[in-house]
């Protein structure tokens, strides 16, 4: 049984080239697992870092995380900072807490200034594509029915002939009268 609640969300602009740092409210005061998470090709979590306490070392989930990010904890907050900025920075962050059971998430949207994506310009592009997959799902589905529709038409004629000509069989007076 898992539980999520996602608790916060907020937005943080940053220019190209300076320090961010994301930060959430630490819920789990001192005990449960903190983790950073990014979302990547817009559909993907791919973890950043863990922290199995406020007082633990992080854990990077890549050997490129530790070079770029800086995850740490206290009893109130749970941080991470992007050393330099980059445009590819940009984009969605979690910050995650397992607690008994239980997942609550923070969301923040880092946003590089002079990226050349808004998060509305990724919401529309998101949404065009998942009309494009569904139409193309529809027609995929649409075809696929004519093609049994028509499998089953033909099986329905073949089985009438057979049945015709099985009976013909049987009866040959009737076909002589």
């Amino acid at each position: 049984w898992i539980s999520v609640s996602a608790s916060e969300s907020q937005t943080l602009e940053v220019q190209p080239g300076k320090e961010a740092t994301l930060l959430c409210t630490n819920v789990s005061k001192s005990t449960g697992v903190a983790t950073w998470f990014r979302v990547v090709n817009r559909s993907k979590a791919s973890c950043i870092s863990t922290m199995t306490s406020s007082a633990s070392n992080p854990f990077y989930c890549d050997v490129f995380s530790k070079k770029t990010f800086e995850m740490s904890s206290n009893t109130s907050t749970v941080s991470l900072k992007i050393k330099r900025v980059d445009f590819s920075d940009s984009g969605l962050y979690f910050c995650g807490f397992y607690l008994e059971g239980g997942t609550i998430l923070s969301v923040t949207h880092l946003n590089v200034e002079g990226s050349d994506e808004s998060h509305e310009d990724v919401d529309r592009k998101s949404k065009t594509e998942c009309d494009r997959i569904t139409m193309l799902t529809s027609v995929i589905l649409g075809g696929l029915t004519v093609f049994l529709v028509m499998v089953v038409v033909g099986l329905v004629v073949k089985n009438r002939k057979l049945q015709t000509a099985a009976s013909e069989e049987q009866n040959p007076q009737q076909r002589e009268v």
